[in-house]
C-alpha cells in the first residue's frame, strides 16, 4: 500500500482513520471494489438503503483521481449534451442532464448535512472562450434555459477582462450552481460516514479475482478474492478508475487510462489580484483545456494537458504547466511551482460512464472521465437504487455500454485524436486573432 502522492490535497488533508487490509473471510450483501468517489458513493447509498457493505481499496481512500483532481463539481457529463441529444433523443438527454445536476446536489448536501470538515466548497465557475464566441455562448445560454431549465449567466468581454486579466479571453458563461472544493477531504469524510454507519472498509487490499459461488439455497453468489482474504456477497460493484487492472475483466477492456496534470503555485499575495479577481473556478472550452482556481487565498491550483502519456517527473510537469500559466498570464511566467502531480482517469470511447448491470449480481460504476465529481455520486446512487429495486434509472445509461477500448492500439489512437483536437483549437484561436476580434 502506497502513501498518498505529494499533492496540495494530501498536504492539506484532514485527520482520518486508517483502515487495515482484509484478513480472512468476511460476508456482506454487497462488495464494492474501489475506494475513490464512485466506490464511496455507492457504498454510502447502499448503507442508507439497509444493505451491508464491504469496500476494498488497493491503496488508500481517495488515492487515485478522486483525491488529486481539479476539484470542480459541475453539471453535465464528459460527453457534450448536443452529442447526447443526437444519440439518445432530447427527452433522454434531459433525463441524463437531470441526473448530472442531482449529482452536484448530492455532494453539496452531504457536505452541509454532515458538516464534513475541510471540504471548503466555493460556488461559481466561469467557462471562458479564447476566441470570439458571443453569439454562440448566448445561444447556448438560451438553449440551456429553455430546454433544460438551467440558467447560465453570460459574461461579456469587458466584464470578463475585469475578472481575468488576460488578452486571450473573449467571453464566458458563468455557472452559478456548480462549485469547487477539496475532493480528498470529501472522500475521507465520506469514508468516515460509511464506517460510522457500519460499513467495513479495507485499504491496501487489491482484488485479485472473483468467481461465482452459486449453490442451492445460498444467498451468497459471488466470491471476491484478495491476497490475504475473501468476501462472500450477493452483489459486486466494480468502481475501479484509471488505475484499475486486468482483474476488472470486461470493464478494464472498455476504458482507457488518460492522464491530466496539476500544479500548485507559490503564495502570490496581493500580486494574484492583478491577474485573477474572482473566486470562481475557471476552465476554457478548448478540447484540451486549462482549468484553475484559487486555493488558500492566494495560490493558483492549475491543471490541464489531457494525454495518454502519464508523465510523473515533477520538474517536467512544473515546467510544462508554468509555460501554460505564462501563456495565459504573461506576468506570471516566472511563478514558482511548489507542487506538481499527475493522475489517471478512466475514459470510455463514448465519453460516458459505465453505469450498468454487467451480469446477474455484477455491476459497474466507473469511467467518469474528467467529470467525476458530480457523476460518480449520482452513478453510485443509481446503482444502489437498481440493487435494492428502488428504481430502474440505471436504464438511462443503456445506450453507453462496455465498448472495446482498442486494446494495445487504443492509447496511440487516442493520442492522435487529442493531437488533432489541439490543432483544431489552435486554428480556431488563430483565426479569431487574424479577424481582429
Amino acid at each position: 500500500m502506497r502513501d498518498y502522492p505529494n499533492t496540495y490535497y494530501s498536504a492539506t488533508r484532514r485527520p482520518a482513520a486508517d483502515h487495515a487490509p482484509l484478513k480472512g473471510m468476511v460476508t456482506a450483501d454487497v462488495c464494492v471494489i474501489g475506494g475513490g468517489l464512485a466506490g464511496l458513493s455507492t457504498a454510502w447509498e447502499l448503507l442508507r438503503r439497509g444493505r451491508s457493505v464491504v469496500l476494498l481499496e488497493a491503496q488508500r481512500i481517495g488515492w487515485g483521481a478522486s483525491g488529486r483532481n481539479g476539484g470542480f463539481v459541475l453539471q453535465g457529463w464528459s460527453e457534450g449534451l448536443r452529442n447526447i441529444e443526437a444519440r439518445c433523443g432530447l427527452d433522454h438527454a434531459k433525463a441524463l442532464f437531470g441526473l448530472s445536476v442531482e449529482g452536484v446536489e448530492i455532494v453539496r448536501d452531504t457536505i452541509a448535512g454532515h458538516a464534513l470538515p475541510g471540504c471548503d466548497p466555493t460556488t461559481g465557475k466561469l467557462g471562458v472562450t479564447r476566441y470570439e464566441a458571443a453569439d454562440r455562448l448566448q445561444r447556448h445560454r438560451d438553449h440551456m434555459a429553455r430546454t433544460y431549465g438551467y440558467d447560465f449567466t453570460y459574461v461579456d468581454r469587458p466584464t470578463l477582462r475585469g475578472l481575468l486579466k488576460s488578452d486571450l479571453y473573449f467571453q464566458a458563461l458563468r455557472d452559478p450552481v456548480g462549485f469547487h472544493f477539496h475532493p480528498l477531504n470529501y472522500c475521507l469524510g465520506l469514508a468516515g460516514l460509511i464506517a460510522g454507519a457500519g460499513g467495513r472498509l479495507f485499504e491496501g487490499t487489491a482484488m485479485i479475482g472473483m468467481s461465482r459461488t452459486d449453490t442451492p439455497g445460498s444467498a451468497r453468489r459471488w466470491r471476491v478474492d484478495a491476497v490475504d482474504g475473501s468476501v462472500l456477497c450477493h452483489d459486486v460493484v466494480m468502481c475501479g478508475g484509471g488505475y484499475g487492472g486486468r482483474e476488472f475483466g470486461p470493464l478494464r477492456r472498455a476504458f482507457l487510462p488518460i492522464a491530466t496534470y496539476v500544479v500548485l503555485t507559490e503564495r502570490l499575495g496581493g500580486r494574484l489580484s492583478d491577474f485573477v479577481a474572482t473566486t470562481d473556478a475557471v476552465g476554457d472550452d478548448r478540447r484540451s483545456s486549462d482549468y484553475y482556481r484559487i486555493v488558500d487565498g492566494d495560490r493558483l491550483l492549475w491543471g490541464g494537458r489531457i494525454t495518454t502519456r502519464h508523465e510523473q517527473d515533477e520538474k517536467r510537469l512544473a515546467a510544462m504547466l508554468r509555460r501554460d500559466i505564462g501563456g495565459v498570464f504573461p506576468g506570471l511566467a516566472d511563478v514558482r511551482i511548489d507542487k506538481a502531480w499527475s493522475g489517471l482517469m478512466g475514459y470510455a470511447r463514448h465519453k460516458m460512464p459505465h453505469v450498468a448491470r454487467v451480469e446477474d449480481g455484477l455491476w459497474s460504476c466507473s469511467s467518469f472521465g474528467g467529470h467525476g465529481m458530480n457523476t460518480a455520486p449520482i452513478g453510485g446512487r443509481v446503482v444502489a437504487e437498481a440493487i435494492t429495486g428502488e428504481s430502474d434509472r440505471i436504464r438511462l445509461f443503456a445506450p453507453y455500454g462496455l465498448t472495446w477500448n482498442g486494446g494495445i492500439f487504443g492509447p496511440p489512437a487516442a493520442e492522435l485524436v487529442y493531437a488533432g483536437l489541439r490543432l483544431m483549437d489552435h486554428w480556431q484561436e488563430s483565426r479569431s486573432r487574424r479577424q481582429g476580434a
